[in-house]
């Protein structure tokens, strides 16, 4: 497992390089003033003004500062030293309060103290985890009592289609229940910039729906709510259409599948025991 996580985080290195001066990350734009939040993630957490919000796989921290502009009190961790690195530089250029914290997300307990109010991770997260088990109690262990967990991620199903190459249909390639071996590929460019002169190896894991829901009920969360979107962050296959809000769509043609969910899930708030009554 060390051998896999090493190779994905030397990927992640090479990347936040790219990253930054990307235009798909836009950091420009970012620095002017833009948020990098969603409505689906915005409209999920609501007034975050005055709350700790713990952001896990935070790469270099552009969702992370825009929930700093909102009046959180944020800390992000991801286990790219060189993403850290770019996040505490993006922190000071745009005077923005932030804690950032390199660490390997199944060590992380060991390495951060304290309990938030929210626990947040988005979009391209669950693909990079081996154990979706142990990732839930790291979530659960940092929430307060009655905080708030939320997860926005491409959908499962979404996952199993070929997106690469000259497709013009959906085709199914991929697996979509859970296997411990991962998947491997030769990766060149990045996701951001598909021509850049970098070559790494990845690996990656798929997880059904009902991974995440196992895992995050036997951690002891309490789901709250569960949405399914016909659209995307991100161009997932070529042949997407962008519509007048910036989601990338399937075209009218396609039979419409979920690509992208969201979930809620809460800390039970312990409840003391009853107090016996005794006759004096």
């Amino acid at each position: 497992m060390d051998e896999y996580l090493k190779a994905n985080r030397q990927l992640w290195d090479a990347w936040t390089q790219i990253h930054v001066k990307s235009s798909f990350y836009d950091v420009d734009g970012f620095k002017a003033g833009r948020s990098t939040l969603d409505s689906v993630v915005r409209s999920a957490l609501g007034d975050v003004r005055g709350k700790s919000l713990l952001h896990l796989q935070c790469h270099f921290g552009m969702d992370t500062l825009s929930w700093a502009r909102l009046g959180a009190r944020v800390t992000g961790a991801d286990f790219s030293e060189q993403a850290i690195n770019a996040a505490r530089e993006l922190s000071a250029q745009v005077g923005l309060d932030a804690n950032f914290v390199c660490a390997n997300i199944y060590d992380l307990p060991g390495v951060l103290s304290g309990e938030f109010d929210i626990v947040f991770t988005s979009y391209g997260v669950l693909y990079w985890l081996p154990d979706l088990q142990k990732w839930a109690q790291v979530a659960a262990h940092f929430l307060k009592p009655g905080g708030t967990f939320f997860i926005a991620d491409g959908h499962p199903f979404a996952m199993v289609f070929e997106n690469e190459g000259e497709v013009t249909d959906l085709q199914p390639r991929y697996p979509y229940f859970h296997a411990d071996e991962p998947m491997r590929w030769e990766t060149h460019g990045s996701y951001a910039e598909p021509l850049a002169d970098v070559h790494n190896v990845e690996y990656g894991w798929q997880h059904s729906m009902s991974d995440v829901l196992k895992s995050l009920l036997a951690a002891g969360l309490q789901i709250q709510e569960l949405r399914e979107y016909p659209f995307a962050r991100w161009q997932m296959f070529p042949f997407m259409e962008r519509d007048a809000e910036g989601w990338w769509r399937l075209p009218e043609r396609f039979v419409q599948i979920p690509l992208i969910f969201s979930l809620t899930a809460k800390k039970q708030v312990p409840t003391s025991s009853p107090t016996l009554l005794r006759n004096s």
